[in-house]
């Protein structure tokens, strides 16, 4: 066999063992995050926040979040600082990179004095009501701060309501799908004790011109002081997060189904908390869980384990303190395989860890029922990282 002939069986052989891998890896299907407003547009002005503020955060959250579960699933940010793009660039950023799906992220806001607060997810169509218009009105008002809008947007005003008359007319190929995910969004909203305001209708430019499934997601109003505590803190963001994840999972599920994609890498969405049937997965997790709830040692996290190197590692934080606490503090109430890390002088308490995001979530709900404030953090080789 001659030399040239050699290599050429070696090079088939690479391909007929390795090509699958590189084809299960391959980003099949893409992802646009809007994070609304930004730079010289703060959106919604909250008492001790910004709407643009709380917009980027959660945003990026939930891109991590996708980034880290779904190996098949490109992510894409029309911005991932603060700085201000263009309505019609962010629809035209989706476009030029032909994504599958746009989810536009924003907070609302009313009148001050009101105490209205929940969630929506608008699709886009004729606003059916004045209060749809009046959130429609309030976020197309950021092209007013481009240069040469009237031209861009051939006349559009986004303060009179006459112009809102186009979208009557307007056909959306992708409304299904649109409103399929709309949906998902609002019922994993409720499931994380949100309260839900429902899927609707409005003109948004922003979505006027995407050719592909889009969204845009009120997280809640910045206007209701309680509301807007909450979307202001890591916890909260990471909740909206976190329920924006799993209605993508549904949605992404439903997609590769329609597909004939039998093998889509997105990790399945944590269910809705309830009892689990006896002897169920889920029902021998919670035993095992309550079985470890006895007192042990605490240990740092500092440490990286060879089997986790280069690995996002997810764990609950469930407790703070300015000095360390005994193995046998009552403080704990019992959980076992408790660990710590220390940031800025304080000692911060975690429980639980793994890679896989669906688990630690899990165990968070467990945990939650004894220290409500919990959430997860993650790091990766030793070093705490955002997720």
């Amino acid at each position: 066999m001659s030399k040239k002939s050699f290599l050429y069986i070696n090079l088939l052989f690479a391909l007929f063992f390795f090509l699958p891998g590189l084809q299960a890896r391959e980003k099949t299907f893409t992802v646009v995050i809007d994070a609304g407003h930004g730079g010289k547009d703060p959106g919604a002005r909250g008492a001790n926040v910004n709407e643009k503020e709380i917009n980027l955060a959660v945003a990026l959250k939930l891109g991590r979040l996708i980034e880290n579960n779904a190996e098949d699933v490109r992510v894409i940010y029309t911005r991932k600082t603060d700085r201000f793009i263009e309505l019609d660039e962010r629809a035209n950023i989706a476009n030029r990179n032909k994504a599958d799906l746009f989810v536009s992220i924003h907070t609302n806001a009313v009148k001050r004095g009101s105490t209205v607060q929940g969630t929506e997810t608008y699709t886009l169509g004729l606003a059916r009501s004045e209060e749809n218009l009046e959130v429609a009105m309030s976020e197309n008002s950021a092209i007013l701060l481009e240069d040469n809008y009237q031209q861009r947007y051939e006349g559009f005003d986004p303060n009179s309501s006459e112009s809102y008359i186009i979208f009557e007319f307007m056909q959306n190929k992708h409304m299904e799908q649109s409103i399929s995910l709309a949906s998902e969004i609002q019922k994993s909203f409720g499931a994380c004790k949100r309260v839900d305001r429902g899927v609707r209708q409005a003109g948004f430019l922003v979505l006027r011109k995407t050719s592909m499934p889009s969204v845009l997601v009120e997280l809640g109003y910045i206007s209701n002081r309680q509301e807007e505590q909450f979307m202001r803190t890591t916890a909260g963001q990471n909740k909206l997060a976190e329920a924006l994840y799993d209605a993508f999972c549904k949605y992404k599920k439903n997609y590769d189904r329609r597909k004939g994609n039998i093998s889509g890498a997105v990790v399945a969405p944590v269910a809705n908390e309830k009892t689990p049937p006896p002897g169920s997965e889920a029902d021998i997790l919670n035993k095992k869980q309550q079985a470890t709830r006895q007192k042990t040692s605490v240990s740092s996290t500092t440490s990286v384990n060879r089997n986790t190197k280069g690995k996002v590692i997810y764990k609950i934080q469930f407790l703070t303190s300015n000095k360390k606490l005994p193995a046998n503090s009552r403080l704990f109430k019992g959980y076992k395989n408790v660990d710590f890390y220390v940031e800025k002088g304080i000692y911060k308490y975690t429980y639980g860890e793994t890679s896989d995001f669906n688990s630690i979530r899990k165990m968070r709900r467990t945990i939650a029922k004894d220290f409500k404030d919990a959430f997860i953090i993650a790091f990766k080789d030793g070093k705490k990282v955002k997720y």
